[in-house]
């Protein structure tokens, strides 16, 4: 019996069909390899934690470069995506990286010179380079031994080399306005490194802004607008937290992205401890824990995270000079070992409050309201350098001081 020809013809034709589509389906399935010399631009992983993604067509590979945390030190991870195939696959490497300043290591029995010293202003109010208007809020840039000062009254943002008697406005300083080369009563900045930009919140606009400090064109961009906002604090993983006094929360997102995450409030104005009621000033752990100045409640709030109610770790009872109570906090900061410290405005001292103590230890201030090197009228913001050294930010004395540690 003869084998019809064309009937072997198709038999083959129809192996190699299958054959191929198998091979095809393998490849479509397979994760996208990408080599690190691959990646353009070069990336840095010695320095760079930026999110970073770069896309020229329907048919190019996007890179993004993402911060990671470990129990020793937070790391990179490179994800490669692949956009034509619309496959999501990832190839790691991982690098130690440094995003935000090196907490200091404060012994518990520490103790700080009671007279302070005048590092900025402390020339009465006024917008000459060697003044400040209302200050409010403070960022120690370390690696720049700088203070970058959100000057509230003169619409501007200051950065101050520690010891020179002037600084220089890096922001704003253009006469109170909504345009992008203005500011309106700015109350907190930080240093976006990774970006060499500065984080603003623009209170009187209602907004946040992104201004870039060494672009000869665009100065700066809207990250959020229609936000009440008052605190910033930024993570190892660039995620930026923003305080909105009015909507009585706090919320997380990250730059170039449209999502944001409720992270503490939300539940309206209250004592709850679902609630806030004016939050202010921010400070986020290694552990993206966040610590909030429930300024109107007159305690320090604490959310770990995902947390549906927040923890009181200070204050909260009522409003007197006792060391068990608060008058309107603001500044707040942790250190590496958990303690926190607290700007007490009204009660024109700084306090140091232990995790899990019911009261606190004044450091510095509490001398009744003035302007003398012990004294302080209303604080702010406070900060700390890695030697462990205290800054403050007097408001209504228009100055920042600083206290050593002993």
């Amino acid at each position: 019996m003869r084998t019809n020809p064309k009937i072997i013809a198709l038999a083959v034709a129809a192996i190699i069909i299958v054959l191929c589509c198998c091979i095809l389906l393998r490849r479509l399935l397979q994760p996208h390899r990408l080599q690190i010399s691959d990646l353009t631009p070069e990336i840095n992983c010695d320095t760079c934690v930026n999110t970073t993604a770069g896309t020229q067509g329907k048919n190019d590979t996007s890179v993004r470069l993402q911060v990671v945390e470990t129990e020793t030190s937070p790391q990179f991870e490179v994800f490669t995506t692949t956009n034509a195939l619309d496959i999501s696959t990832e190839m790691s490497t991982y690098h130690t990286a440094s995003v935000q300043p090196a907490l200091p290591n404060i012994p518990s029995d520490a103790r700080w010179d009671q007279k302070g010293i005048t590092v900025a202003g402390g020339h009465g109010r006024g917008n000459a380079t060697n003044q400040l208007s209302y200050p409010y809020g403070l960022f120690i840039d370390d690696d720049d031994e700088a203070m970058i000062i959100t000057d509230y009254s003169n619409h501007r943002i200051v950065k101050w080399k520690i010891g020179e008697k002037n600084g220089h406005v890096v922001a704003g300083g253009n006469g109170q306005g909504d345009r992008l080369h203005q500011l309106s009563y700015p109350t907190d900045a930080l240093v976006d490194k990774n970006t060499d930009s500065l984080i603003i919140c623009d209170q009187g606009n209602k907004r946040v802004l992104q201004w870039f400090l060494s672009r000869s064109t665009t100065l700066a961009t809207v990250l959020r607008d229609d936000i009440h906002c008052f605190g910033l604090a930024m993570d190892y993983q660039r995620y930026l937290y923003i305080s909105d006094e009015i909507r009585d929360e706090v919320r997380r997102y990250r730059i170039g992205e449209k999502s944001v995450i409720l992270v503490a409030g939300g539940f309206g104005e209250g004592r709850g401890l679902q609630q806030l009621n004016c939050p202010t000033y921010l400070f986020v752990d290694q552990h993206q824990t966040v610590y909030v100045s429930d300024s109107l409640n007159h305690r320090v709030m604490k959310w770990n995270t995902g947390a549906k109610e927040g923890i009181i770790v200070a204050g909260g009872r009522n409003v007197s000079n006792a060391r068990a109570e608060l008058w309107d906090p603001k500044g707040v900061f942790v250190d590496a070992s958990g303690i926190v410290y607290i700007a007490d405005v009204y009660n024109h001292r700084v306090i140091r409050w232990p995790q899990g103590a019911k009261q606190g230890t004044v450091i510095v201030g509490g001398n009744d309201v003035g302007a003398r090197e012990n004294q302080f009228n209303e604080l702010r913001d406070l900060s700390f350098d890695r030697h462990g050294n205290l800054y403050t930010v007097d408001h209504r004395n228009h100055r920042i001081q600083r206290f050593s540690l002993k």
